[in-house]
């Protein structure tokens, strides 16, 4: 509902978007008419719930004249390429900055682990893009500019500026986290027992602090999801963010409407997978159930 009727209030009529500025009203009328644009606003509503409910689209798209379904679908892969790969570095780049704030508490690294990254979250993750083009690709020519011509190379900045943008939180909450497990009795135990300062880190403490942090971790995915298709204007990349702002200047509703509930869906998915993940990891949950 909400795809739907807040894209009614934009301005602008797709039919003399199609048609341009010199088209006369009454070719405008006729297209109109020929797109069910003239039907009433809940007639409309009703034939677009059915489609998504009957046949898993959201309509024909009014510029290409194709399934949305099928426009959505022939893109989908760049995007969760660049999702997948944001996942990754986010994770490569918060947990040791976390291990390293926790274990130099109020030390330099630690007041630098937790200054830098709010540098990064302050800055438009359009920006960030253009400044890793401008150092990776631009300067030392280890990246390409854009584009996905260059295979895996080319995914790299993008998933890169999104997963930067999204670090001080985890990082924040991660720390958190350790310093309050680093005090349990458990931990000074395994200190007692003389076991390897790395393994009581990584399979006592990090085990035992990632599961709130996997949890703000999941709550994030939309902001990760969304960053993705602003980037991909940036780096001009052909996936699900170029079809969408090419579809909002088209004033294309069914294509808009196809992608927002393609993101909504995803995002739904990856939160019920981290809720799995917390429930599986943590045994306190699976003794209450």
């Amino acid at each position: 509902m909400a795809t739907f009727f807040l894209l009614r209030l934009v301005p602008g009529d797709p039919a003399e978007a199609i048609l341009g500025d010199r088209a006369t009203d009454d070719a405008v009328a006729a297209l109109r008419v020929q797109l069910g644009l003239d039907k009433p606003l809940a007639q409309q509503f009703f034939e677009f719930a059915a489609q998504v409910f009957l046949h898993f689209d959201t309509g024909d798209s009014l510029i290409y004249g194709t399934s949305t379904r099928d426009l959505v679908m022939a893109r989908i892969g760049v995007s969760l390429t660049i999702v997948a790969l944001a996942v990754l570095f986010s994770v490569v780049i918060a947990v040791p900055l976390a291990l390293l704030a926790a274990t130099h508490k109020d030390g330099i690294a630690d007041h630098l682990v937790r200054i830098i990254p709010a540098v990064g979250l302050a800055m438009p993750i359009f920006w960030l893009g253009l400044i890793l083009i401008i150092i990776f690709s631009v300067n030392l020519r280890w990246l390409p500019v854009g584009g996905t011509n260059s295979g895996f190379a080319s995914f790299v900045l993008p998933a890169l500026a999104v997963s930067i943008a999204i670090v001080p939180p985890i990082v924040r909450s991660l720390r958190a986290q350790l310093l309050e497990v680093l005090d349990a009795d458990f931990v000074a135990t395994a200190r007692a027992a003389r076991l390897p300062r790395w393994r009581i880190l990584v399979f006592h403490v990090l085990r035992n602090a990632a599961l709130p942090t996997l949890t703000l971790f999941g709550l994030n995915v939309a902001y990760l999801v969304g960053g993705t298709l602003v980037v991909e204007r940036v780096f001009a990349i052909n996936g699900l963010g170029a079809l969408m702002f090419e579809a909002i200047g088209n004033r294309d509703f069914p294509v808009v409407q196809g992608i927002a509930l393609t993101c909504a869906i995803i995002v739904v998915i990856v939160t019920l997978a981290t809720d799995f993940a917390v429930h599986r990891l943590d045994p306190r949950t699976r003794r209450a159930s």
